[in-house]
This record gives C-alpha cells, structure tokens and sequence, in this order.
C-alpha cells in the first residue's frame, strides 16, 4: 500500500516572535501613554479641591457677616470632604481677621505628588494660596501656580 498523502493546509496564527514583537511594541506604548494619562487625572481631580476651597470662602464670608469671627467646618456647614471625595478638608486658625483651609488628597489622589496639599489662607483683605507634597506645603511659585490653576 502507499500512504496517501494529504495536501497541508496553510497554517495561520501567529508565530512566537511576532507576539512577543507586539507585546513589546504596547509595553513601550503603555509606558509612555500611563504617566501622561496619570497626569491629566490628577489635574482633573484637583478641581475638586479648588471648588471646595471656593466653596469654604464662601461659607466663610456668609458666617463672618453674621458673626464677629470666621468658624470651623461645622460652624460654616462644609463637609470634610470635598464634593468628589478626593481631598479632606481642615479649617483651622479662625479669628475674626482670617483662617486658614487645607485641602488633602486621599486615594489615588495623594499620588499626586507636588500638589498633594493646597493651603489657603485668608488675612484681612489677602488671600494666599500654597501647595506641596506635604504640611509644608513648600512649593516654588510655578509649581503652586500649575497646583491652583486648571
């Protein structure tokens, strides 16, 4: 008898080296493409400090016209969260010239490195705003002004 021989079929698929070729080809294109995406959450979700800290001079304004000091979280009726969730809120250094707020980043907020921390400050007719990594809040001022602008 004689083997009948078969006509191969055209083998499809992927070899081993082209696979590997394109998961390394999306490793470097996930690379370069996470930290900038990180990045543009992180500024995204800064807004949400910067309406709660709004938000706080405002309060803070209402309570010191009907009273003869500026008030603490519970006094002027802000929540200790801001409205997204992704900072905490602290009034402190009340008087009845100023005070101070500071907006903490919580979750995967606080890798937020440079602006994990926004204080404002209000004195008199000034208000001052700063930033940093920590209670420091140790900025230089482009840093501060890229931290508390959109």
């Amino acid at each position: 008898m004689t083997a009948h021989r078969f006509p191969r079929a055209a083998q499809r698929g992927f070899t081993l080296i082209e696979l590997m070729a394109t998961v390394s080809i999306a490793g470097v294109l996930s690379s370069v493409a996470l930290p900038s995406f990180e990045g543009v959450l992180h500024k995204a979700r800064r807004s949400d400090a910067l309406i709660a800290t709004a938000q706080v001079q405002l309060a803070q304004e209402a309570f010191r016209g009907q009273s003869s000091a500026y008030g603490s979280l519970a006094d002027i009726r802000v929540p200790a969260r801001s409205p997204a969730g992704h900072y905490t809120l602290e009034v402190s250094a009340t008087s009845a010239t100023g005070y101070t707020a500071v907006a903490t980043a919580v979750g995967p907020q606080a890798r937020d490195a440079a602006c994990r921390v926004l204080k404002l400050t209000s004195s008199g007719l000034s208000v001052e705003r700063a930033s940093g990594p920590d209670a420091s809040v140790a900025n230089d001022a482009t840093t501060n002004r890229r931290c508390w602008s959109l």
